[in-house]
C-alpha cells in the first residue's frame, strides 16, 4: 500500500489541471466501439517517432498526383508540377533524382490567353507514369492545357537507372486530361493505351480511348461521342485488364466510373457509379460503329445500407477503386470506395465485390426504354447472335474472326444497348466499412492480404480528404455478417490536404502516400505503440502484429515459435496470454477536507476501452457502480471527479476497464475524508513549510495544507502562483549555491595543476 495526496509529482499545480480537466467531455457509453481507432497519431506524433514515418516534401512544385513504384529496382518515381522525380523506396529522404519537364511556352501563354489560372492551372502537371517495358516507362503530363506523353529512358542497368526523359514528345490527348485536377484513368497493357479522360479543352467530352503505342500511326478507338446513353458526364476513377477464362481472345478491359444516370429522372440529376468492359480484341465495326467499341456494355455498381421497407442508404459516388490479386487470376477481389451525392449528411463507404458478380449482371437481361411513359425496363426481345458484348473468338466461332465479322443487326443492337438491367451487388449485400458523418471522406484506398495465426485478412488502408489515412480490418462472422475494426489513425500531412494517391510495397512492408504537401513513407505495422502487455497486443487485434514472449512486434508468418500469440478474430486475451499475471493495480491511499474537491486519476490504455468507477463505502460492505452525475460525481477522460467531498464518500475505489469482453482494474483508491472541524486554523496553516511543488504527495500536512483553498478563501490560480513562485525562488537558489560550488572546485584544480613558484634563495 502506497500514501500519496491529491498532488502529483512535477513542477505543475494539480488542481488547476483538474479543473481544465472537467472542460473535457464525458466519455459517451459507445466508447469501446470498434469505430474507434485504437492508435491515434497526430503528424507531430509521426514526426518524433523515427520509425513511425519519413517524410519528403520535394523542394517547390507540389501537386504530387501520380506514383509509381518497381519492387524489383527499389524505386519511386513521383510525378509533381513540371517534374519527375526518382526516390529510393528503402527511404525516401535519401537525395532524389529530379527530371524538370516543364510546358512549352507558347502553350503556358495560349492557357493564360483561354482565361486559366496562370499558377494553379499554366503548367504541365505530371498525371500518368505508366511501365511500358523492363527500361522504359509512360509519362503524361497536362502541358498547361495542351496534353502531352513521352518515355522515361531507365536503361538496363538495373543499380544505376539511367532516368531521362525521350527526345520523342507526342500528343496526350485521349491519353491525359487537360485540366489538372479532372480525374481520369489509364492502364497500358499489351502495348496498348486504355484511357478513360476527357478530350477537349473545356472537359465535356468524356470518353473511353484505345491507342496503340507500337503503331506510329497512333490508331485509337473510342466510344461514342455527345451520346448520353453510352457515357453522360462521367468522371473516370479506375481500369484493369482482367482475364475471362484461359483463352486470350476473352481478355477484357473494365472501367470504374460514375456518371449523370440517364435512368433516373432527368429532374433529380442522380449520379450512379458504373462498371464497363469492353473487348481487348475490339477493332470497331465494318459498316457501322467504325472505330468505335462494338462491345461496351456497363451495368449499376450498388454499394448500399439495406433499410426497413426497402428504404435503403445508396453511397452512389464512387471515389476509389483497388483489384486486390488472388491465386486465381481471373478472380480478383474488387475494392471500391463510395461516398452519398446530397446534402442531408456526409457518408462513405467501402463494398467489395466479385468478378463472378460483375460477369453474371454482364450476362443478364439489357435495360431500355419502352411503354407508355418511356420508362426504363428490362428488355426482353429477341436478342442476336452472338450475343452483343461477347468477345470475337475463332476458337468460339471460326466465322466471327474480329468484330468487323459480326452480323449487321450485333453492331445495330450495340448501338442502341449498351446498359445492364441488373446491377453489381456486393458481397453480403452491404459495406464492409462506413463512415457517418465524419469530418473527413473517404478518398484513396489500397488493400493488403495478410497471413495470420488464424488465417488471412484483408487490411484496408484509406486516405482521406483532409491527410489522414486509416488502417481498417473486417473480419466475417456468421450469416454473412461482417465486424469492422479501425486499427489506426494517422493524421500524415501536417495540412489538412487531401491524400492524392497511394502506392503499398509488399516486399518492404510500407506505404506511400502524396498530397500537394509531398510524400509520406508509412511502415505498415506499429506494434510496439499498442502497450507493453501481452493483453494489449491481444485486444489490438492487428493481423501484423502478435505476443513474442516479451512485447508486441511484427508478425511473420514463417516464424513458427510457440512464444507468438495472435488472436484477430476474437481478440481474447484469456486463450493466448495463459500466463498473464492477475494484475492487482497497487492501492493508493488519499485525504480529501470535507466540502472540498477530490479528483481520481485512472485513464484508459485504448481509446476503445469503457470506463467504470465501483465503490465499496466505509458504512457498507456491498460494492455498487457510480454514474454520472451521482453523489456529485463527474466522470472525465482522465479519471473520476468528487465535487464536494462528505463523509459518505470515503471508502475503496476501483476503476475497472472494459474492452471486447476483456475487464482489468487500472487504479484502486483509499479515499479518507477529513472532517471540516479536524482542520487547524488559518494563522497556523500558513506558517507551515510549503516547500517544492514536487514534494506533496508524501505526509498528510501536504493534504492539510491542499485543502486550505477551502477554507482561506484563496483561488486555485492563486495558490498555485505562490507555490510556483516560491519553488522558482528555490530552484534559483540551488543553482545560485551549484555554480558557486562548481567556481570553487574549478580554482582549486587550477591551483592543483599550477603550484606556486619557489625560490632558489
Amino acid at each position: 500500500m502506497r500514501i500519496v495526496g491529491l498532488w502529483r509529482t512535477g513542477q505543475y499545480c494539480p488542481l488547476l489541471v483538474i479543473l481544465l480537466q472537467s472542460l473535457l467531455p464525458i466519455r459517451s457509453s459507445n466508447a469501446g466501439s470498434q469505430n474507434i481507432a485504437r492508435l491515434q497519431l497526430s503528424h507531430t506524433d509521426l514526426r518524433s517517432k523515427n520509425s513511425s514515418a519519413v517524410f519528403w516534401d520535394g523542394g517547390a512544385g507540389g501537386e504530387f498526383q501520380a506514383l509509381l513504384l518497381d519492387e524489383d529496382r527499389g524505386w519511386l518515381l513521383v510525378g509533381g508540377r513540371d517534374q519527375i522525380y526518382m526516390l529510393n523506396s528503402e527511404s525516401i529522404t535519401q537525395p532524389a533524382r529530379k527530371i524538370h519537364w516543364p510546358a512549352g511556352q507558347e502553350h503556358i501563354e495560349s492557357c493564360k490567353s483561354a482565361g486559366k489560372n496562370l499558377l494553379m492551372d499554366c503548367a504541365n502537371y505530371v498525371r500518368l507514369l505508366q511501365p511500358f517495358n523492363k527500361t522504359h516507362v509512360y509519362v503524361c503530363g497536362t502541358g498547361a492545357f495542351h496534353p502531352q506523353c513521352t518515355y522515361i529512358d531507365l536503361g538496363p542497368n538495373l543499380e544505376e537507372p539511367t532516368f531521362q526523359l525521350s527526345n520523342h514528345v507526342e500528343s496526350g490527348r485521349g491519353k491525359c486530361p487537360f485540366s489538372p485536377r479532372e480525374q481520369f484513368t489509364v492502364r497500358l497493357t499489351d502495348g496498348d493505351l486504355y484511357a478513360g479522360t476527357s478530350v477537349d479543352f473545356m472537359g465535356t467530352n468524356g470518353a473511353i480511348f484505345r491507342t496503340s503505342l507500337h503503331s506510329s500511326s497512333q490508331h485509337c478507338i473510342r466510344t461514342e461521342a455527345y451520346h448520353e446513353h453510352w457515357l453522360n458526364e462521367p468522371e473516370f476513377v479506375g481500369s484493369y485488364s482482367i482475364p475471362d477464362t484461359h483463352s486470350l481472345d476473352d481478355d477484357k478491359v473494365y472501367f470504374f466510373f460514375k456518371e449523370t444516370a440517364v435512368e433516373s429522372n432527368q429532374l433529380e440529376k442522380r449520379v450512379y457509379s458504373r462498371v464497363a468492359r469492353v473487348c481487348k480484341n475490339d477493332i470497331g465495326g465494318k459498316r457501322s460503329l467504325i472505330n468505335r467499341w462494338s462491345t461496351f456494355l456497363k451495368a449499376r455498381l450498388v454499394c448500399s445500407v439495406p433499410g426497413t421497407g426497402g428504404m435503403d442508404t445508396h453511397f452512389d459516388e464512387l471515389q476509389d477503386i483497388f483489384l486486390l490479386e488472388t491465386k486465381d487470376p481471373q478472380n480478383p477481389v474488387i475494392y471500391g470506395v463510395f461516398s452519398i451525392s446530397g446534402s442531408v449528411f456526409r457518408g462513405s463507404a467501402v463494398c467489395v465485390y466479385s468478378m463472378a458478380s460483375i460477369r453474371a449482371a454482364f450476362n443478364g437481361p439489357f435495360a431500355h426504354k419502352e411503354g407508355p411513359d418511356y420508362r426504363w425496363m428490362e428488355y426482353k426481345g429477341r436478342i442476336p447472335y452472338p450475343r452483343p458484348g461477347t468477345c470475337p473468338s475463332e476458337t468460339y466461332d471460326p466465322l466471327h474472326k474480329s468484330t468487323r465479322d459480326f452480323p449487321d443487326e450485333v453492331v445495330s443492337f450495340m448501338r442502341s444497348y449498351q446498359l445492364m438491367w441488373e446491377p453489381v451487388l456486393p458481397i453480403h449485400r452491404r459495406p464492409i466499412f462506413t463512415c457517418i458523418n465524419a469530418p473527413y471522406k473517404l478518398k484513396k484506398l489500397v488493400v493488403d492480404r495478410v497471413d495470420a495465426e488464424d488465417g488471412h485478412y484483408d487490411v484496408l488502408h484509406i486516405g482521406t480528404d483532409d491527410g489522414k489515412v486509416l488502417k481498417m480490418v473486417s473480419i466475417p462472422k456468421e450469416n454473412w455478417e461482417t465486424e469492422e475494426i479501425i486499427l489506426e489513425e494517422l493524421n500524415v500531412f501536417k495540412t489538412q490536404t487531401p491524400v492524392l494517391s497511394m502506392e503499398l510495397s509488399i516486399k518492404r512492408q510500407v506505404l506511400f502516400v502524396s498530397s500537394n504537401e509531398g510524400v509520406v513513407q508509412l511502415p505498415v505495422q506499429r506494434c510496439e505503440l499498442y502497450g507493453k502487455a501481452c493483453e494489449d497486443c491481444c485486444l489490438a487485434r492487428d493481423p501484423y502484429c502478435a505476443w513474442d514472449g516479451s512485447s508486441c512486434t511484427n508478425y511473420f508468418p514463417s516464424n513458427k515459435r510457440r512464444a507468438r500469440r495472435q488472436d484477430v478474430r476474437y481478440g481474447d486475451p484469456w486463450s493466448q496470454c495463459q500466463d498473464m499475471r492477475d494484475e492487482h493495480a497497487e492501492l493508493k491511499t488519499i485525504y480529501g477536507v470535507e466540502g472540498n474537491t477530490t479528483f481520481l486519476e485512472c485513464a484508459p490504455r485504448s481509446p476503445r476501452a469503457t470506463i467504470k468507477w465501483i465503490i465499496q463505502t466505509n458504512n457498507s460492505h456491498s460494492s455498487k457502480q457510480l454514474v454520472p452525475g451521482e453523489e456529485n460525481l463527474i466522470h472525465m477522460q482522465r479519471g473520476l471527479l468528487l465535487q464536494r467531498l462528505t463523509s459518505a464518500n470515503a471508502g475503496l475505489y476501483l476503476c475497472i476497464s472494459y474492452e471486447h469482453s476483456f475487464s482489468r482494474t487500472l487504479a484502486r483508491y483509499k479515499l479518507n475524508v477529513i472532517p471540516q472541524n479536524h482542520m487547524p486554523s488559518v494563522q497556523n496553516i500558513r506558517t507551515l513549510d510549503t516547500g517544492a511543488a514536487g514534494n506533496y504527495a508524501a505526509s498528510p500536512r501536504s493534504y492539510k495544507e491542499l485543502h486550505l483553498m477551502g477554507v482561506s478563501g484563496l483561488t486555485a490560480d492563486e495558490y498555485c502562483e505562490q507555490l510556483w513562485y516560491r519553488e522558482k525562488r528555490r530552484q534559483q537558489k540551488l543553482r545560485t549555491l551549484k555554480w558557486k560550488q562548481e567556481s570553487e572546485n574549478r580554482k582549486a584544480r587550477v591551483r592543483r595543476q599550477n603550484p606556486p613558484y619557489e625560490s632558489l634563495d
